[in-house]
């Protein structure tokens, strides 16, 4: 299984060798109801450009409405705005747009609380970004935009790939890798809800600079094992360790977004199998095309050297991103 998948997989890698983790982050806009309904207070979240640029999308208001900003700037590695915007008659029926996302940038996630408490969560894209302020809760609103952002975050995140995938070529056997699969979910899950819920918390740049590290120690945990003919450890126990830190990185991508009040449960549950459905996608389309390359009908060149390619390729893109988060560490 290791030599087919090396074989199926180096386009993903070399696709991944150029890409940064996590690039796709959505903004996230929060609109709060006041007063008799005649007044939004809104905060908009948007994640900085390359190079630490103000980001490109601008808010568009109803009809009618007087905006003033109460404060705007870089948060981190976000651009923070504050209005209160005001709006003869209220602002129910009333669209809100977000303008800017036909360039390619990040799609919105937007929440909406109304005076009553009543919510509603939405995403808005490039051919759909308009919101239209109503009172009815959705719930199923707040379940479908999470698991979908649980999905998205899986699959766009390489460092976090290029671990399962690490951990596929270290594992030999269906019920060793339902092992170290059901170890890296329940490890990751675990830390994701602590963090979430506020009970624990670590920064978000060790906790990226650990998991590039974890991809590394994979990586050449790999090759030991290919050169001297032992067991090693056993890779659930890695995975279950390491997993705990992916979950830590996967709560960082859900606070960077926000959680809505009063659906955190949901939106927890949902973003994690979201989370969950992106990995087992990944690993099905793995195996699937090793099992694609056993098939094919030509006989592939195997030097001795070969199996050594990716567990190597995937360490050195992870001691890219070790040295780099290592650097924003220093620098931030």
């Amino acid at each position: 299984m290791t030599r087919a998948i090396a074989c199926a997989l180096l386009v993903l890698l070399a696709g991944g060798a150029a890409a940064e983790a996590h690039d796709v982050r959505p903004a996230y806009l929060e609109l709060r109801e006041g007063g008799d309904g005649g007044v939004l207070e809104v905060l908009f979240k948007v994640p900085a450009r390359a190079g630490g640029q103000r980001p490109l999308l601008e808010l568009a208001w109803p009809e009618g409405a007087i905006a003033s900003r109460e404060e705007g700037g870089f948060q981190g590695d976000a651009w923070v705005e504050r209005w209160r915007v005001e709006r003869p008659g209220g602002f129910r029926g009333a669209a809100l747009g977000v303008r800017g996302m036909e360039n390619g940038l990040s799609d919105v996630l937007v929440r909406f609380e109304g005076r009553q408490g009543a919510g509603r969560t939405a995403r808005l894209t490039a051919a759909s970004p308009d919101f239209t302020l109503a009172d009815a809760p959705r719930r199923y609103e707040v379940a479908v935009t999470y698991a979908r952002l649980g999905v998205e975050h899986i699959l766009f995140g390489v460092d976090h790939l290029l671990f399962v995938l690490a951990l596929l070529l270290l594992t030999e056997g269906v019920w060793a890798l339902v092992r170290t699969v059901t170890a890296f979910t329940l490890a990751h899950s675990l830390t994701l809800a602590l963090a979430t819920l506020g009970i624990a918390r670590m920064p978000q740049a060790p906790v990226e600079a650990t998991i590039a590290l974890s991809i590394v120690f994979v990586a050449a945990e790999i090759v030991r094992r290919r050169d001297r003919a032992t067991a090693g450890i056993d890779p659930s126990v890695v995975a279950f360790a390491f997993g705990l830190l992916h979950g830590f990185g996967f709560a960082g991508a859900l606070h960077d977004v926000g959680i809505p009040e009063g659906a955190i449960p949901t939106a927890l549950l949902f973003f994690n199998l979201g989370v969950e459905a992106g990995q087992l996608l990944f690993i099905a389309a793995a195996l699937g095309l090793a099992q694609a390359v056993r098939r094919l009908p030509m006989t592939l060149p195997r030097p001795s050297w070969g199996w050594r390619v990716l567990p190597y390729a995937i360490g050195g893109v992870a001691v890219f991103w070790l040295l780099e988060r290592l650097g924003a560490l220093r620098t931030g």
